[in-house]
């Protein structure tokens, strides 16, 4: 099970510095968010705020954009952006009682939606603080097309002496497109777009790829094990990682569902 308290100064560090990936396809998502100038937008579970402070610049000075993460770290390298239009706070998706009914026009999900347990409760609340007719777009794991790193890391856990170790060592919350779809519904949502999109990433050594799944995941990676058995999972996961070794690197496949929405 995924826990918060994990988080290190190094972690959202190195979060920042090796987030690339993540920021790119949230551009992707928010070109389809069709989001304008003076447009109101929330970012749930900005960390860094990358992406969030790549928003701002869309909405301009008459907009307003919102940045909330539940890991007070990252939201600290998130405020070095904060300005007049560009707020940052600690929050969570499920607890958004400081935001009035109907305050934005976009809100949007990168990378997040594979951490929440309770997927229901958030897409609720998320439902009450957009106006009628906002906008909600969601990138996250694939639960039928899992990443290609996943597949790796399982395979390694299946093996002696880690049997017994937690199997979903990556985004343990993942759902599939009907599931996904099935939730917005229930929420109050009306289903615009939905897809799996495929990426290939390139990293230059196994390390690179340890070290974004530790960030990346707020220090979750392989935490169920107990460390002398973590330092050779991860000896072997790198092993394993090598034999993708390309002219370009490692290179690995990672499929992302990319879900628009809106308010009913």
């Amino acid at each position: 099970m995924a826990t918060l308290t994990l988080d290190t100064p190094e972690l959202a560090g190195r979060y920042e510095d090796l987030s690339d990936k993540q920021y790119e396809h949230g551009k992707l998502l928010v070109r389809s968010l069709e989001i304008a100038p003076g447009s109101r937008v929330l970012d749930i579970g900005c960390g860094t705020g990358r992406l969030t402070e790549y928003v701002a610049g869309l909405v301009g000075d008459s907009g307003y954009v919102v940045g909330i993460d539940p890991l007070p770290l990252r939201i600290d390298i998130a405020r070095r952006r904060s300005t007049s239009h560009l707020v940052f706070r600690v929050g969570q998706c499920e607890h958004l009682d400081d935001f009035p009914d109907h305050s934005f026009d976009v809100a949007y999900l990168n990378s997040v939606f594979h951490w929440l347990a309770e997927k229901l409760p958030a897409l609720t609340a998320v439902h009450r603080v957009l106006k009628p007719g906002g906008r909600l777009g969601i990138t996250s794991a694939s639960k039928e097309r899992p990443h290609q790193f996943e597949t790796i890391v399982q395979a390694v856990l299946r093996q002696r002496p880690y049997q017994r170790a937690e199997q979903s060592a990556t985004t343990p919350y993942k759902v599939t497109s009907e599931e996904l779809a099935a939730l917005l519904e229930r929420a109050g949502f009306r289903v615009r777009s939905m897809e799996i999109r495929t990426f290939t990433d390139h990293f230059d050594s196994p390390r690179t790829v340890i070290e974004f799944s530790a960030a990346s995941s707020f220090g979750n990676f392989l935490s169920d094990l107990p460390p002398d058995l973590r330092a050779s999972a991860i000896l072997e996961i790198q092993a394993e990682l090598e034999r993708h070794r390309r002219s370009q690197g490692i290179v690995l496949t990672r499929n992302l569902i990319f879900a628009v929405a809106e308010r009913i």
